[in-house]
């Protein structure tokens, strides 16, 4: 089979294609015939190094991916070939097969497309847990969603319109926002052009926004939280712009607001059931037709550099899949 390898850490162009013996699924394991994998932000560090999990090399990029049950080892008793099935590992699926444990693996109903599911898993499955388990966000407050264009953000503002919230786009370019209003953003704000604190209090009649959802970090962190409503939730989701803010403390006194950590790899170790059961939610919008990834590009697995260096330059409007 065909892999995309991390030989020795770098950059994307330090990517390379190799031919590797066909895997076979030990006890407990899975081997799967990949359809689609699915790039994130973290995979542009993951292969520097420069993330906090650090795999041994040589290894795959990709987090997550969806395709066909090929084999099963002894004692899984869950699945078989030909089942249709995604799956998250942390690293490893931009290759041909991925070999994986049963425990990863969620099935994926008839009515769901196969590359759809594979961008479901890591940044749908932080945006269900962070604005339904951390932020706890009603039907008719207001979610602002920073870096609202990436796959994260995207997912932020199809899950927040779902759960019935108005929600404020903020982004960097006309036709970031333009693609944000496409997938349901309510209001959308030019952080380049306009003031974010004052756009964002003028958009709520002065109030502020309920939930704040932020994975960029950076200089714009204050002034959200500056803008953050009474009693609002901000959402600390990862730091996409390198920088971690550093916030100061009076504002959360004086908002009686809380600053809210959102750590989903952590999230799926303590609690997997809550996490199957989110994946679950996930599945059943997407055959009810309320939930659509969306999907910026696909690549194949030769280009894979250039696709996480279209990632590291925030030029991506939603995922991004590497299809063998």
């Amino acid at each position: 089979m065909k892999a995309v390898l991390c030989e020795t850490l770098g950059p994307p162009e330090s990517l390379v294609v190799r031919d590797l013996p066909d895997p076979v699924p030990g006890a407990g394991e899975v081997a799967v015939k990949v359809r689609a994998a699915a790039l994130n932000f973290f995979d542009t560090l993951i292969i520097q190094g420069k993330y906090q999990f650090k795999p041994e090399l040589p290894f795959s990029p990709g987090a997550e991916f969806s395709g066909i049950v090929e084999a099963v080892g002894p004692e899984v008793t869950d699945f078989a070939p030909g089942d249709r099935v995604m799956g998250y590992g942390g690293w490893g699926a931009c290759r041909e097969t991925v070999v994986v444990s049963a425990g990863k693996l969620v099935r994926v109903p008839d009515g769901v497309d196969l590359e759809q599911a594979a961008g479901l898993i890591v940044t749908y499955g932080t945006t269900l847990h962070a604005l339904a388990d951390r932020a706890k966000l009603k039907p008719g407050e207001t979610l602002a969603v920073l870096g609202a264009a990436g796959g994260v953000g995207a997912a932020a503002i199809e899950i927040g319109k779902i759960m019935g919230a108005r929600v404020i786009a903020v982004a960097s370019a006309a036709e970031k926002l333009d693609f944000c209003r496409s997938i349901g953003a309510d209001e959308t704000i030019d952080y380049t052009k306009e003031d974010l604190k004052i756009r964002l209090k003028e958009l709520t009649g002065g109030k502020g926004a309920d939930v704040i959802y932020d994975p960029v970090g950076g200089e714009h962190s204050e002034a959200a939280l500056r803008s953050t409503a009474w009693e609002g939730r901000f959402l600390v989701i990862g730091f996409a712009a390198g920088e971690i803010p550093k916030i100061p403390l009076n504002l959360v006194l004086l908002k009686g607001c809380d600053v809210v950590g959102v750590f989903w790899g952590k999230f799926t170790d303590v609690d997997p059931e809550g996490d199957r059961a989110n994946t679950r939610q996930l599945l059943d919008w997407m055959a009810e037709g309320k939930l659509s990834v969306a999907v910026h590009a696909r690549y194949p697995m030769a280009e894979t550099a250039e696709a996480l260096g279209a990632i590291a330059r925030r030029e991506v409007k939603g995922k991004v899949l590497i299809v063998p």
